[in-house]
C-alpha cells in the first residue's frame, strides 16, 4: 500500500464552540479544511443537526460578498431570502431537502440565496455526507446558475415577444412584454420605448410599465434635438447616448426639474432603426442611482433594440397597408370607371376600324384588279410587239415564195430551163429556212407565254429547276426590258432543284421585275438589270433582281413592303406589288427577302428560299439527289 507524507496546514476556520476534525483513512489523516479551501467552487461544510456553517472556502465568501470567517456559525437559512421562488418558506424548504439526504448519498438541489447586499443568487447545491469521528458532517458545493438561468429566461422571453408579433398583438402589449423581459434580466432597471412620428420630429411614449405615467406623459410629443435628454438626443444623433448622472449631464439640463421628483439618476438610450437608415424610435434604460453600462447591459440593449425595431417596423407596415386598404375601394372604382370608358372608346374605335378595313378591302380588290388589267395590257402589247417580227418575216417569205412559184409556173408553159429551176430551188430553200426560223421563234414565244400563264395560276407544289424556271421567264422579261431601253443580264447556276411552288415564285420574280421597270430608272441612260440565281448555303437558294437605278432612301426602304405604299401614286403604281411579293415569299415559299439600296447606287432584292418549302398541309414530295 502507498504511504503518504503529511503536510501541516493552517488551523481551520471554525465557529466558536465547533471543531472540525479530520478522518484517518488507511493511515492517512484527511484535513477537511484543506480539502475545501483548495477546491475550485464555493464550498461549505455544514453541521447537520442545526445546518450551521462550520467551514467555508474563499470562493464561498466571495460568492456571498463577505469577509473570511463571516459565514462561520451562520445557519444555511440565514444565507437565503425568506421564501424561495416557488413561494415556500426557505427554512421549510431547506429542512425538507436536507432530511432527504441519506447517508453517503450525494444530492443536488436548486436553492435561492442572497448575498450580503441582499442581491439574489440562484444556485444549485450539491450535498454529500462526510464521516467524521463520532458524527456525520455535510459537504455543500454551490454552483451559481443565475447567469445561465437568466440566459434561458431571455431566450424564452424573446420567443414570447416574437410570438406576440406573429399573432398580430397590439404594439403596446408587445413592447410591454419586451420591457418586462429586459427589466427581469437586470436588477433596479426601468425601461421605456419611445416611437418617432413619421414626420421624423416628435417622439411618442409607447411603453414604460414601471416608469411614472406622469413622466411618460410629459415626454409625449417633445421634438427631438441635439440636447433633448437621452432619448431625444439618441434619435437625433442616430447613435447610443449614455448619461451616467442625469443631474450633472448637460443633455438633461432643461429637464432636471421634470425628472428629479421621480428619483431617476441615469439613463442610457439607443435609437431603433428601420434598415439602418430611418429612425423609428428609441429604447431607454433608467436607474435610480448614477451608473455606467457594463458589457451585459450593452448586450441587453442590443437585444431590446432589435426586438423593438421589429415590432415598430411591423406596426408601421401594417399602418401603411391599412391606409392602402382604405383607399383601395375608391381606387378600384376609379380604375373600373376608367377601364369602362376605355372599353367603350375601344369598341367605337374597333367599329370604325372594321368599317375602314372593309373599305380598304374593297379598295385593295379594285386596285389589284386594275393592276392586273394594266399588267395584262402591257403584257399583251409586249407580246404583240415581240410576235410581230417573226410573223412579219414569215409573211414576207411566204409572199416571196408565192411570187416565185407563179414565175416558175409561167416558165413551165414556155419551157423551163434547168438554170431557172436551180435558181428557184435555191431561193425557195433559203426562204423556207427563214420561214421555219421565224415560225419556230413565234412558236417558242407562244409556248413560253403559255407556260408563264399556267405558272401564275398554278398553286400546286412540285419538283422543278429554279434555273429552268428563270430561263423560261427570260424571254418575257426581255420584252419589257427592251421596251424601256434596259440591258438585262441573266446569270443562272445550273441544277437548282427545289420542292416548292413554281407559280408563286414566278409571280414574285415578275413583280420584282415590274417594280424595277416602274421605279428604278426615271429616264436615266445606260440602264442595266441583272437577274441571278445560285446557292446561298446547302439548303438555301438565292435569286436576286438588281438594278443600277436611282436607289432608295432609308425611309422608303422602311415602308417598301407596306400595302398601298408607292412613290408613284397617280402614275400607275398601286403600292401592292412588293406587298404581294413579300407575302408570297414569307408565306407560300417559306423564305425571306433581303433589300440592299442607297440613293444613287441602285437596289438589289434577294429572295432567300429553302430548297424544300413549307408543305401547307400537303405531303412533301421525294427530294431528288443533287449529286
Amino acid at each position: 500500500m502507498a504511504t503518504f507524507r503529511m503536510t501541516t496546514y493552517p488551523p481551520p476556520l471554525a465557529a466558536p464552540g465547533l471543531q472540525v476534525d479530520g478522518l484517518q483513512v488507511d493511515g492517512l489523516q484527511v484535513d477537511y479544511h484543506s480539502l475545501i479551501e483548495h477546491a475550485a467552487d464555493p464550498m461549505l461544510l455544514l453541521e447537520p443537526e442545526h445546518w450551521r456553517v462550520v467551514d467555508a472556502n474563499a470562493h464561498a465568501c466571495a460568492l456571498f460578498g463577505t469577509a473570511p470567517g463571516a459565514l462561520l456559525g451562520k445557519s444555511l437559512t440565514d444565507l437565503m431570502p425568506p421564501s424561495q421562488p416557488d413561494g415556500a418558506a426557505s427554512r421549510d424548504a431547506i429542512a425538507a431537502q436536507l432530511r432527504a439526504v441519506p447517508d453517503r448519498v450525494t444530492q443536488v438541489f436548486p436553492f435561492a440565496f442572497q448575498d450580503a447586499r441582499g442581491r439574489a443568487l440562484e444556485c444549485e447545491v450539491q450535498l454529500a455526507p462526510l464521516p467524521a469521528p463520532g458524527r456525520i458532517l455535510t459537504h455543500a458545493r454551490l454552483t451559481d446558475v443565475g447567469e445561465r438561468n437568466r440566459a434561458d429566461r431571455l431566450r424564452a422571453g424573446q420567443n414570447r415577444v416574437l410570438e406576440l408579433m406573429a399573432s398580430g398583438a397590439p404594439l403596446r402589449q408587445t413592447l410591454d412584454q419586451l420591457v418586462l423581459l429586459i427589466e427581469s434580466q437586470s436588477p433596479d432597471v426601468l425601461c421605456s420605448v419611445m416611437a418617432l412620428d413619421e414626420d421624423g420630429v416628435r417622439m411618442r411614449s409607447i411603453s414604460g410599465p414601471h416608469l411614472p405615467a406622469a413622466y411618460l406623459a410629459a415626454l409625449d410629443g417633445v421634438a427631438i434635438g441635439p440636447a433633448v435628454g437621452s432619448c431625444g438626443t439618441a434619435m437625433f444623433r442616430k447613435r447610443l447616448v449614455v448619461v451616467d448622472d442625469i443631474q450633472s449631464d448637460p443633455l438633461w439640463a432643461p429637464y432636471t426639474g421634470l425628472v428629479a421628483p421621480y428619483g431617476l439618476r441615469a439613463c442610457w438610450s439607443t435609437p431603433i432603426f428601420l434598415e439602418r437608415q430611418q429612425v423609428l424610435g428609441s429604447f431607454a434604460m433608467y436607474y435610480r442611482e448614477p451608473r455606467a453600462p457594463g458589457r451585459d447591459d450593452l448586450r441587453l440593449i442590443g437585444v431590446a433594440t432589435h426586438l423593438a425595431g421589429l415590432a415598430l417596423e411591423r406596426t408601421r407596415r401594417e399602418g401603411e397597408l391599412a391606409r392602402y386598404r382604405e383607399h383601395l375601394e375608391e381606387l378600384v372604382r376609379a380604375r373600373t370607371a376608367e377601364l369602362t370608358r376605355a372599353k367603350e372608346d375601344a369598341d367605337r374605335v374597333n367599329q370604325d376600324l372594321a368599317a375602314t378595313l372593309a373599305t380598304l378591302s374593297l379598295t385593295q380588290e379594285e386596285l389589284v384588279r386594275r393592276d392586273k388589267l394594266a399588267a395584262l395590257g402591257s403584257l399583251v402589247a409586249g407580246v404583240a410587239h415581240e410576235l410581230n417580227t417573226p410573223i412579219g418575216n414569215s409573211l414576207i417569205m411566204a409572199t416571196s415564195m408565192s411570187e416565185q412559184l407563179g414565175g416558175l409556173a409561167a416558165e413551165l408553159a414556155d419551157g423551163l430551163r434547168r438554170s431557172h429551176l436551180d435558181n428557184y430551188l435555191a431561193r425557195t430553200g433559203e426562204a423556207s429556212k427563214l420561214l421555219l426560223r421565224n415560225l419556230q421563234r413565234a412558236a417558242d414565244l407562244v409556248a413560253s407565254f403559255k407556260r408563264l400563264a399556267v405558272a401564275h395560276g398554278d398553286a400546286e407544289r412540285s419538283l422543278f429547276s429554279a434555273s429552268e424556271l428563270v430561263a423560261e421567264l427570260a424571254p418575257t422579261l426581255r420584252i419589257g426590258a427592251r421596251e424601256h431601253n434596259i440591258t438585262l443580264e441573266i446569270a443562272l447556276e445550273p441544277g437548282l432543284i427545289m420542292e416548292s411552288y413554281p407559280g408563286a415564285l414566278s409571280q414574285a420574280l415578275c413583280n420584282l421585275f415590274e417594280n424595277c421597270l416602274v421605279h428604278a430608272f426615271e429616264q436615266r441612260s445606260d440602264c442595266r438589270m441583272r437577274l441571278a440565281a445560285g446557292m446561298r448555303d446547302p439548303d438555301t437558294v438565292a435569286i436576286s433582281v438588281a438594278d443600277n437605278g436611282i436607289g432608295m432612301a432609308p425611309e422608303t426602304m422602311a415602308r417598301v413592303y407596306d400595302p398601298f405604299f408607292t412613290t408613284k401614286l397617280g402614275s400607275g403604281g398601286s403600292g401592292l406589288g412588293l406587298h404581294v411579293t413579300h407575302n408570297l415569299v414569307a408565306g407560300t415559299l417559306g423564305g425571306r427577302i433581303e433589300l440592299h439600296s442607297a440613293p444613287g447606287e441602285g437596289s438589289t432584292f434577294t429572295l432567300l428560299l429553302p430548297l424544300v418549302a413549307p408543305t401547307h398541309g400537303a405531303p412533301a414530295l421525294p427530294q431528288p439527289s443533287r449529286a
